[in-house]
């Protein structure tokens, strides 16, 4: 397979995920207001904190305020991570390896993007905000199982597989962080709603269900900590994610050094003990992976798309 193509399913695959996970990460907003009570006012700044994205929202917003916000993360095509931006990205990338992957998954991405387009304004107010961010994960997640029952799982397949769950892992990552970033002021005084805050993670992973039949205990931090970083078999788990990465890998020629770095991040998430994992440790805990998938997609973009990468440079 020519490097170009990987590449574009590659970030395809990424994109798309970006998409889903940042309407995930805005409905862990959506289900603590809807949870929490009036008192109790919640935070919107750390939504763009745990982007590292300040710098790119402060030059075209003055204040962290709900809609602009909002209006950042799903509407603004400047920001190359917002929903907008991503599936535009992940349509040029499917219009492009069209004849690689399904017809038919081109038309659904394509669907998408349109949908997203069209009814973006809904986003903006609290009463369309849940169903347009819904059907965004829905009609993602329809396109992942299209691809999956209609797509050869052969090299380029590898790609798809491993850019989506790399992606997913961040995001993963950066959707618990919402919870370690403060996202609700005045920590010592929300004992109460520990659970509710926790809660509300897992609903906005989708995990809330597994998690009890996995747990089968009150909603806990440690417990919860434990469910996303290491479960080996819930699909949004960081360790199932990279574990999914390193066997795409394990698929590949030329894999050693990627393949090396996926097994560290495995042992890392391994490791983890959330009993003594105060809100600091996890805060560094979330900055060291995040910065081992960063690693993880350099080395993967050396080994296989460095052609692609050096073009792209020098334009």
């Amino acid at each position: 397979m020519l490097s170009r193509v990987a590449n574009r399913i590659y970030w395809m695959a990424r994109n798309m995920e970006r998409a889903e996970n940042m309407a995930r990460l805005v409905n862990v907003n959506a289900h603590l207001l809807l949870d929490l009570p009036l008192r109790v006012q919640v935070g919107w700044r750390p939504l763009v904190e745990i982007l590292g994205s300040e710098a790119l929202f402060e030059n075209r917003h003055d204040e962290y305020d709900e809609r602009n916000v909002i209006r950042f993360l799903v509407g603004e095509q400047q920001n190359p991570s917002s929903i907008i931006s991503s599936l535009a990205g992940a349509r040029e990338n499917a219009r492009t390896v069209r004849d690689i992957i399904p017809r038919e998954a081109w038309e659904q991405i394509n669907e998408l993007y349109l949908y997203a387009r069209k009814y973006l304004q809904s986003a903006y107010g609290q009463r369309g905000r849940y169903d347009y961010l819904n059907a965004i994960i829905l009609r993602n997640q329809q396109v992942t199982g299209l691809l999956a029952g209609t797509m050869s799982h052969d090299t380029g397949y590898a790609f798809l597989r491993a850019g989506r769950n790399l992606e997913r892992s961040d995001m993963t990552s950066r959707i618990i962080d919402v919870r370690s970033a403060d996202l609700l002021p005045g920590e010592g005084g929300l004992t109460p709603f520990e659970n509710i805050q926790w809660m509300s993670v897992l609903k906005s992973l989708t995990a809330y269900q597994m998690y009890r039949r996995e747990v089968r205990l009150q909603v806990r931090r440690p417990d919860v900590i434990a469910f996303l970083f290491k479960n080996p078999l819930f699909p949004r788990s960081i360790y199932h994610c990279i574990s999914t990465v390193a066997d795409c890998l394990a698929e590949l020629p030329h894999n050693e050094a990627p393949l090396r770095h996926a097994s560290h991040l495995q042992r890392m998430m391994s490791d983890v003990n959330p009993d003594k994992l105060d809100q600091q440790g996890l805060h560094r805990l979330i900055d060291d992976f995040q910065q081992g998938v960063a690693e993880l997609d350099r080395q993967i973009t050396e080994t296989y798309f460095y052609s692609v990468a050096q073009e792209q440079a020098s334009v």
